[in-house]
């Protein structure tokens, strides 16, 4: 009996108790799986984006801001209101963001 335990995963699938310690490394774990990594744009696609958020601030236009989130995708919608290059932030609708954080940039369709 103790062979058939030992064998394949019996071993686990017979035991019903899991330590706290297992229990908070295996949600560790998970949290870890789930962390997105930044993506890198090449020179163009700033150039895109940076045209793209000087339009909507000029011109009042709105847009749709894919930004990094460690954990989850973001995208941010609205109007551009200013670009504080010194600072490497822009404001959307009130809200300050870095612009280090942005992945990519559309026009909305109206």
């Amino acid at each position: 009996m103790m062979r058939k335990k030992l064998e394949g995963n019996g071993m686990w699938e017979s035991s019903r108790m899991m330590l706290p310690e297992h229990k908070v490394a295996l949600n560790e774990y998970d949290r870890e799986m789930k962390k997105r990594q930044r993506i890198d744009l090449d020179e163009q696609e700033w150039e895109d984006i940076s045209r793209m958020v000087a339009e909507s601030m000029q011109h009042r236009v709105e847009i749709s801001v894919r930004m990094f989130h460690i954990t989850e995708m973001l995208t941010v919608v609205g109007v551009v209101n200013r670009v504080d290059q010194l600072k490497g932030r822009f404001m959307i609708d009130g809200e300050w963001l870095l612009i280090r954080d942005i992945e990519g940039v559309k026009v909305e369709d109206v």
